[in-house]
C-alpha cells in the first residue's frame, strides 16, 4: 500500500496543471471521505438502506 504523501501526489498529479487550490484540496477532500468509508466497510461498520431512510425521516422531523 502507499504511503500517505504517495497518495496525495498521485491525487494532485491527476488533476489539470491548471487546477485551484480549492479543486486540490476538494479532491484531497473526497479522496479521505473515499477511504474512510471502505475502512469503515471493512470493518463492518454500515447501516442498512433501511435504518438510513429511518435517520433521514427522523431529521426531517
Amino acid at each position: 500500500m502507499s504511503s500517505v504523501k504517495e497518495k496525495m501526489t498521485e491525487v494532485i498529479q491527476s488533476l489539470p496543471e491548471d487546477a485551484s487550490y480549492e479543486e486540490i484540496m476538494r479532491e484531497l477532500a473526497f479522496e479521505r471521505m473515499v477511504q474512510r468509508g471502505l475502512e469503515d466497510a471493512r470493518k463492518g461498520r454500515v447501516i442498512s438502506n433501511e435504518e438510513m431512510g429511518q435517520r433521514i425521516k427522523a431529521w426531517q422531523s
